[in-house]
């Protein structure tokens, strides 16, 4: 077994026969067999979607692509694959890895954001086909990223059942695969934490990830940590919980986000805009939808665009059993709420919008591999994060906030809220 695992090492290694230029981790080194399929126009087309979306309107330099962080994603996959086969090699680890599997893996590291689509993140209560579903059906479905896939001696159904974990499968290779590539410690968190801080600018994201890499292991076909990461991962919760503050759910962010999402539900309430028409598209495919199909929310996107974006009018911290929360928890009341409450104004619908951002997970349920092989939680071994962490982080970063334009005087606000 021993020998299998060294040319596993041998084959992962000798295969990087060409090398892309990162300004996150430098030389991203990939085989040959993957170059027609990064030259794909599906794939391609990811460098015309901006990782953060409009973003770059608080962060000038954050401008960085899907495209981008999926090259980045492929890079910390091959480090995670790397340092567990050094692992099983050194008598550690016992893992089902084939040189087809480890290949099929990176492939999918590469592909799997290409069913996302421009502000994918805003419209998150809109019953979308998911973007792991959508890459599966790319990935089997298109015929020239199928036939890049399959030159390089890769099944394409075995790509799309690593990325899309809603399929059925028994294969115990596919599901560590699975493990890793979604997991708490993914390649996706790991690339998408320290180039979104590198490129707006921000100290906050930067995490250790070669340590953290070397120091992860498989226990009970799951990815888990060793006890002497814990400072590690430490730093990460609070990384992504002050990612989470300054960029991912800044005021600035909201509103542009908000006011996208507010475009699309009242295109798609009218009728001038489908759920289809939301799919395959790039940036600039996006922001044509208003001229291609003249619906009347047009300056919606144009304002979003030209960074016209409407003034914080209203903010509280999100309460469960709030009265304003009861009322806009659900899609359906929140646009109730919001026509009630611009016909209180005296404007017109498109003016007001309620955000409410949805509950993320901070994911201290790290497993943690004690001394003498012990396997436990990670609040076991920690003393300041504890089960309830994620909840006082999310309490602490949820607000109920309503955007309104400038023109729109904030005490009006509170009077027609009654408050």
């Amino acid at each position: 077994m021993q020998r299998t695992y060294t040319s596993l090492l041998c084959s992962l290694y000798g295969e990087q026969q060409f090398s892309i230029r990162d300004p996150l981790w430098k030389d991203i080194h990939l085989p040959l067999s993957f170059k027609p399929i990064i030259a794909d126009a599906v794939f391609q087309k990811l460098g015309r979607i901006k990782q953060l979306g409009p973003t770059f309107h608080l962060y000038p330099g954050a401008v960085h692509t899907r495209l981008d962080h999926s090259l980045g994603v492929y890079h910390i996959g091959f480090s995670i694959l790397t340092s567990l086969l050094k692992q099983a090699n050194s008598g550690n680890l016992v893992l089902p890895c084939t040189e087809e599997g480890m290949k099929t893996f990176l492939c999918a590291c590469l592909l799997h954001d290409i069913g996302h689509f421009p502000f994918a993140h805003s419209l998150k209560e809109l019953p979308l086909t998911s973007h792991e579903a959508m890459a599966n059906r790319l990935i089997c479905g298109n015929e020239s990223l199928r036939q890049a896939i399959e030159q390089a001696g890769i099944q394409s159904e075995k790509v799309g059942l690593i990325i899309d974990e809603q399929i059925p499968c028994d294969d115990e290779e596919i599901k560590l695969y699975r493990t890793i590539l979604s997991g708490t410690l993914d390649p996706d968190k790991l690339d998408y934490l320290n180039r979104d801080a590198f490129f707006c600018g921000v100290p906050y994201g930067t995490q250790d990830v070669s340590y953290i890499t070397d120091q992860l292991t498989v226990v009970d076909s799951k990815l888990a940590v060793t006890e002497q990461a814990i400072g590690s991962i430490e730093h990460l919760l609070f990384s992504k919980y002050l990612m989470y503050r300054n960029v991912y759910w800044h005021k600035t962010t909201r509103s542009a986000t908000a006011m996208i999402k507010k475009a699309v539900l009242l295109s798609l309430a009218d009728g001038s805009l489908s759920f289809d028409d939301l799919y395959g598209l790039d940036d600039q495919q996006f922001f044509m939808l208003p001229s291609l199909k003249k619906f009347p929310n047009a300056p919606l996107f144009a304002a979003v665009r030209d960074n016209r974006l409407y003034r914080l009018g209203f903010e509280k911290a999100y309460e469960a059993q709030g009265v304003l929360e009861a009322q806009t928890g659900e899609l359906a009341g929140r646009t109730a709420f919001e026509s009630a409450l611009a016909s209180k104004l005296g404007v017109s619908e498109s003016q007001v919008i309620v955000d409410i951002p949805e509950p993320i997970s901070f994911e201290s349920d790290i497993p943690i591999l004690g001394e003498g092989g012990t396997l436990k939680r990670f609040w076991d071994f920690d003393q300041i994060f504890s089960y309830d962490i994620g909840k006082v982080f999310t309490k602490s970063l949820r607000k109920f906030r309503i955007f309104t334009p400038s023109c729109i005087a904030q005490k009006a606000i509170l009077e027609a809220l009654e408050l």
